[in-house]
């Protein structure tokens, strides 16, 4: 019997997670996919330019910039 190696996926919140991205700001294609880890770790080494522009100027995740300001998450209401 040979083993098949399967690729994992990810939804695309979970990849958003991984990337430090807000989910509603990136690319509706974005949204919509399945991501798979061989993706994920493409678009870590070599971000896309919508990717590289969202971790530049933002919008941010609440807990990325709870992060920057040095407080909890609930200390941004």
């Amino acid at each position: 019997m040979t083993s098949r190696k399967t690729s994992q996926s990810m939804k695309a919140a979970t990849a958003a997670k991984k990337l430090g991205i807000y989910l509603p700001a990136a690319p509706q294609e974005f949204q919509e996919a399945t991501i798979t880890r061989t993706e994920l770790m493409e678009m870590q080494a070599n971000p896309p330019e919508w990717l590289a522009d969202l971790r530049r100027n933002g919008p941010h995740p609440r807990s990325i910039v709870a992060a920057r300001l040095g407080i909890s998450i609930s200390g941004l209401n």
